[in-house]
């Protein structure tokens, strides 16, 4: 092999050591996959109500630099109002909601996405009569979001 050849086999000195494992969640039906807790939105702060998350992939030995997370949001519930330094990706998967993205509002329904920039102030809402549920995909490393408003 030449000296300066390119090879598909390159790995990253960081990770070597670091035993990455494929996994398979098994979807359960309801919004819940075997294997992966239903968690708080945030460990405190009263600037949201009714959420819950389950975070796919990205806290279970992966190297990914991004993280999927399923969220829900129950009728009436709302996440914080904030903003911060990484992106978003924000993929509708149940029922219906609204967000807030800068001065713009979108309603989003099934399958609609919407990226959110960095240092952009954003809120999700679930003003209707069933659960709000999406998939939203985050830099690994990532800032903790300043919260704008306390509601």
């Amino acid at each position: 092999m030449e000296k300066n050849a390119f090879s598909c086999d390159w790995r990253n000195p960081k990770k070597q050591g670091v035993k990455n494992k494929n996994r398979f969640y098994k979807y359960r039906g309801n919004f819940t996959w075997r294997g992966i807790k239903t968690e708080r939105y945030k460990s405190r702060g009263g600037d949201w109500s009714d959420i819950v998350r389950q975070t796919l992939i990205g806290k279970h030995g992966e190297t990914v630099k991004f993280h999927v997370r399923y969220f829900e949001i129950e009728p009436d519930g709302y996440s914080s109002l904030e903003m911060h330094k990484h992106e978003h990706v924000v993929i509708c998967v149940r029922g219906k909601g609204k967000v807030l993205v800068g001065k713009k509002r979108y309603d989003m329904n099934f399958m609609d996405t919407l990226y959110i920039a960095p240092h952009s102030p954003h809120q999700l809402r679930n003003p209707f009569d069933t659960p709000f549920g999406f998939l939203c995909i985050v830099n690994a490393k990532r800032d903790r979001p300043k919260i704008l408003v306390k509601i």
